[in-house]
């Protein structure tokens, strides 16, 4: 059901669909319940179910299938859960961007050292 918290009914509904694809509740290949249904278990409109669904859609979870229906869409992530394949990415990114600062950091130093140094002839 959609919550009188001030966020948008759509927002809610997408977030629980999202939800139940992370979990396993909603597997890839599975359909989602017809729009009238979802309409009945959130009692929210018809039209704000298919702003959730179109959400859903955008972001590659679901996909629909003229005159079938919308489907759970398979995932390229190991787990199926894109937010925490995205977090790791991140961390990853991050990390990566650390080790190459400290590096940047070594080399500067070595090179200010050495601009330091009077160079020696290479006849001496």
């Amino acid at each position: 059901m959609v919550k009188k918290t001030g966020r948008p009914g759509y927002l809610q509904i997408a977030d629980e669909l999202r939800e139940q694809i992370r979990r396993g509740t909603l597997a890839p290949g599975d359909p989602l319940p017809s729009t009238a249904r979802l309409s009945e278990d959130f009692d929210a409109s018809l039209s704000v179910v298919k702003m959730a669904v179109g959400i859903l859609r955008n972001e590659g979870l679901v996909i629909g299938q003229q005159g079938k229906g919308v489907y759970v869409r398979e995932i390229d992530t190991p787990a199926g859960d894109t937010a925490a394949a995205t977090a790791d990415e991140l961390a990853e990114i991050r990390a990566s961007i650390k080790e190459l600062t400290a590096r940047l950091e070594r080399v500067e130093s070595t090179l200010s050292q050495q601009a330091g140094k009077p160079r020696r002839s290479p006849r001496s």
